[in-house]
């Protein structure tokens, strides 16, 4: 069994889920139905959209998790999930009704060309999903660089994620 680590977002409501903790919880339901087995689910927290704009506010969370799968597969089942939700990719930072990123795969690190990129390219710059992370996984170490999850988050500001 491989250990990954999972961001959960959603700032719309679902027909699948209803409102946006809702479908979270529900997409978590889903998971070992997908090969994909959660282990320990972080505290939901809310943050304002990114980039700034009139977009209803996110929950986020991340959710530790094992599996079987390759790395690839569980981005395909992930993006299989959004889309079960009525999550559709037509504008870079919509508003959506569940969002998952593959944060971490077992410590994995792949070429930028790589698919899925591994970590998630944008960690260190998202407390949306450091501060959910370092609750499950405090002593998580970025695998690039092997920065700690606390370390990384003290050069975020601090306005930027809370708990529900």
């Amino acid at each position: 069994m491989t250990g990954l680590s999972v961001a959960f977002g959603a700032n719309l409501p679902s027909f699948r889920g209803g409102t946006p903790r809702d479908s979270l919880e529900a997409a978590i339901a889903l998971l070992p139905a997908r090969g994909i087995a959660p282990r320990v689910c972080s505290r939901w927290y809310r943050s304002p959209p990114w980039p700034s704009s009139g977009q209803p506010w996110y929950v986020n969370g991340v959710v530790l998790c094992e599996t079987l799968l390759p790395p690839e597969a569980v981005m395909t089942a992930l993006h299989e999930l959004e889309e079960a939700f009525g999550r559709r990719r037509r504008h870079p930072n919509q508003a959506r009704p569940l969002d998952l990123d593959l944060i971490d795969y077992g410590g994995r690190v792949t070429r930028a060309e790589d698919w899925p990129r591994l970590p998630h390219p944008r960690l260190q710059d998202r407390a949306f999903v450091l501060r959910p992370l370092a609750e499950v996984a405090p002593g998580w170490r970025d695998p690039r660089n092997g920065t700690a999850v606390a370390d990384l988050l003290t050069t975020l500001p601090e306005d930027g994620c809370w708990p529900l």
